[in-house]
């Protein structure tokens, strides 16, 4: 990314961040939620997190806040792949770096598109790609919604109960270590599966 990119992201970032404070933040979650799931870079638990902390008693309606705009964003995800790929999603895909992995990937898609929208849904992994990618390979909308809301509330509600229960303690833990958490029980429940597949 070239320093015009990084200083676009920058100021991106921060505004995200300033939203936390405004009194209308939870509209702000939501927006940010929506958009981030189809096309916006910065993710939602930069404003969930000192939202909570400041709310601990509204944790978990934060998170369902955040779940609901999430899934929302998704389907628009969804519908851009399905009906708009080669004009809006490919040059999504291009700005996030993924454009080749992704036309590689595609025919292979939809055989794993469960797992795919789970890891996308729970990992750092870009959710958006997902979302864009389920449209355009046709994923049977009903295994997407179904997996949206299963992969997006065990992140968000996992990341509201640990800061209401434990609070401004959590907070590193979840920013910087979080990810690779969900990344290696994602990988160890893949790994149990494919065990259980080939004994």
């Amino acid at each position: 990314m070239n320093n015009n990119g990084q200083q676009m992201l920058k100021r991106l970032y921060d505004w995200t961040l300033s939203l936390a404070q405004h009194r209308h933040a939870i509209w702000g979650l939501a927006i940010v939620a929506f958009m981030e799931s189809s096309f916006f870079p910065i993710p939602p638990d930069l404003i969930m997190i000192p939202m909570i902390i400041a709310r601990p008693q509204k944790a978990f309606l934060i998170a369902a806040v955040a779940l609901l705009a999430s899934v929302l964003g998704g389907l628009l995800g969804y519908a851009i792949g399905a009906l708009a790929y080669e004009t809006i999603g490919q040059p999504i895909l291009q700005a996030l770096g993924k454009a080749a992995a992704m036309s590689e990937f595609s025919e292979r898609f939809n055989d794993m598109g469960f797992w795919a929208v789970l890891v996308a849904g729970i990992t750092p992994f870009p959710y958006k790609v997902i979302t864009i990618m389920s449209g355009w390979t046709a994923m049977p909308l009903g295994v997407f919604i179904a997996t949206s809301i299963l992969a997006r509330g065990l992140r968000f509600f996992i990341v509201a109960g640990l800061l209401w229960r434990f609070g401004e303690p959590m907070r590193d833990f979840i920013e910087k270590r979080l990810g690779l958490v969900f990344t290696v029980f994602v990988l160890l429940l893949l790994g149990g599966f494919a065990l259980v597949r080939f004994l």
